[in-house]
């Protein structure tokens, strides 16, 4: 079995429900979650209790926002949901939406590392965002181009990696 996957796709595409899937069989896994919950945003605490309700009651939950943190303490296996949300709060943590591109770059650099050097099993979900239009926004290209280049490496990093489109998933490595 691979010890690192990647599982990439869009907005609702089924990617955290193929990834949880891909540990269904692992028994103990820890949950890395890295979503800041905002208790005003009932849409997103909606989706939220969703992926709760769906995992295993014998799954721990880490709920962090420095998942490199948490790789450097190995667990049987870790699901890593998502990297588009810890890069948000990185994004907004380092005031990098008006900043050059590269700003965020230290954090990825921990970030990849973490992957790197992790030897248990671990499946890490990420948005893909470049297949759609341009933002109009600069926030919008801040975020497709960091997130872009993050699952390039995190892609190296990783020893299989899929493209979840439909709810179907297609093998990319």
């Amino acid at each position: 079995m691979a010890t690192r996957t990647l599982v990439l796709g869009g907005a609702r595409s089924g990617k955290s429900a193929f990834a949880e899937n891909l540990l269904a069989d692992a028994g103990a896994v820890r949950y890395l979650a890295t979503a800041v919950l905002d208790p005003a945003d009932h849409d997103f605490a909606d989706r939220i209790a969703g992926h709760r309700d769906r995992r295993p009651a014998h799954w721990s939950t880490v709920e962090n926002i420095e998942p490199a943190t948490v790789l450097a303490d190995p667990a049987p296996a870790t699901l890593l949901d998502d990297i588009g949300t810890w890069l948000t709060a990185r994004l907004d943590a380092r005031a990098a939406w008006e900043a050059p591109r590269g700003t965020v770059a230290p954090d990825c650099d921990a970030l990849v590392g973490a992957v790197e050097t992790y030897r248990e099993r671990l499946v890490i979900v990420s948005p893909e965002v470049g297949m759609g239009v341009i933002p109009a926004t600069r926030s919008g290209r801040v975020f497709r181009d960091e997130i872009g280049t993050l699952n390039q490496r995190l892609a190296l990093a990783c020893d299989e990696a899929f493209l979840i489109v439909a709810g179907l998933p297609v093998r990319l490595k």
